[in-house]
This record gives structure tokens, C-alpha cells and sequence, in this order.
């Protein structure tokens, strides 16, 4: 899905054909008001935005779907060129900075590469969320065998550090395993640090 907003209707329909001509489905917004009024931010794909639009500007568009908790991928096309607006725009995350009139294939192709951006994005979002949710399923010992083993301690020295007997550690970890879906010791320090858990308090 390919969201365009651009208060010229005669480049919002050129920009609409061209990416429905390259088989990807393409929604047009006349102003950034109406792209926010209907613009569902839980579709994967990417956003081509104008930067210079009366009233709601493109940078302006980009910090307010940033502040409702969007990442999608934007791809903004200007008139000029404007370095610090530039600058601006990619600090804030925005996918690449195009200057009209923009070469087609190229724009056919950074919106490639922003779509893709935002497959990734969503594996890896939906990935953590999976993490959490497994997380949430460990009792309180075994979380704590769980941060320990991640810190890349041996099954003794966690059995010394929380004051209980090694086979009782083995139990756990085996528990920590197995409801953490990890595959091995490996799987399970990569799952540890997306969660944050990787470093003990005070080590």
C-alpha cells in the first residue's frame, strides 16, 4: 500500500497512476487533514508525502504520525532543494528526499526500498512482541534465571548468586527454554537482549 498526499491534483493523480501502473495499490490524500482523518497506520506499506502543502506541511504530517506511533516509511518530494529541510526530515526518520520532477523508475524504486523497510519493521516488531508476551508467562525465579543465564553466568554461580541448589537451576532453565521457544543457548542470549535483559543490576 502506497499512501500519497499532495494538495496538487494534477501530480496526486500522475503520482497515483504511475504507482498503480506498477502493480502496488496506491491511496491519494489532497491535503495531510484528510490523509490523517482515514489513513490506517496498522496497513504495511509506505508514504509518499509534498512537503510544501498549505496549512499542514509535509515535515509537520511526518511529526504528528510519529507522535501517534507510526513508523511507517516516508518518502517526501519537494519543489526545491532545501538542505536543512533535508536533514530534518531524515533525522525524523524519513526513507529518502526526492526533488520534483522526480525520475519515475527512481521513485518506483525507493518506494521499493520502503516497502521493504517496512516489512522489516514489522517483523521485528511483531518478533518483540512475541518476546514479551513469552516473558510474561515466567514465573519470578525462573525470570531470574533467566536475566542470570543471559549475563552469561555458569548454573553454580547462579545457584550461589540467588541461594538455591545447581539441579534446581537446571530445572528452571529448562523451563526458561522451553517457554521462551529458544533453540539454544545462543536463541535464547539473542531473545535475552532484544528484551533488555542482557546485563544484571549492579554487574
Amino acid at each position: 500500500m502506497v499512501f500519497v498526499v499532495d494538495d496538487d491534483s494534477a501530480v496526486l493523480r500522475a503520482l497515483t497512476r504511475l504507482i498503480a501502473a506498477s502493480g502496488l495499490e496506491a491511496r491519494p490524500f489532497a491535503s495531510p487533514a484528510a490523509f490523517l482523518a482515514a489513513h490506517d497506520f496498522h496497513l504495511p506499506g509506505c508514504a509518499v508525502i509534498d512537503v510544501a502543502m498549505p496549512g499542514l506541511n509535509g515535515l509537520e504530517l511526518q511529526e504528528k504520525m510519529v507522535e501517534s506511533g507510526s513508523r511507517r516509511p516516508i518518502i517526501f518530494l519537494t519543489g526545491y532543494g532545501d538542505i536543512p529541510t533535508t536533514v530534518r526530515a531524515m533525522k525524523a526518520g524519513a526513507a529518502d528526499f526526492l526533488t520534483k520532477p522526480v525520475d519515475e523508475q527512481v521513485l518506483l524504486t525507493t518506494i521499493g526500498h520502503a516497502i521493504e523497510k517496512d516489512a522489516a519493521a514489522r517483523e521485528l516488531q511483531e518478533e518483540g512482541d512475541s518476546f514479551r508476551q513469552r516473558y510474561a508467562s515466567l514465573t519470578p525465579r525462573e525470570c531470574q534465571v533467566f536475566a542470570h543465564v543471559a549475563a552469561g553466568r555458569l548454573n553454580k554461580q547462579i545457584a550461589g548468586d540467588l541461594g538455591i541448589v545447581d539441579k534446581t537451576i537446571k530445572v528452571h532453565r529448562a523451563r526458561v527454554m522451553e517457554k521462551m521457544n529458544a533453540r539454544s543457548l545462543a536463541d535464547l542470549v539473542r531473545i535475552a537482549d532484544r528484551l533488555g535483559l542482557d546485563r544484571l543490576p549492579g554487574r
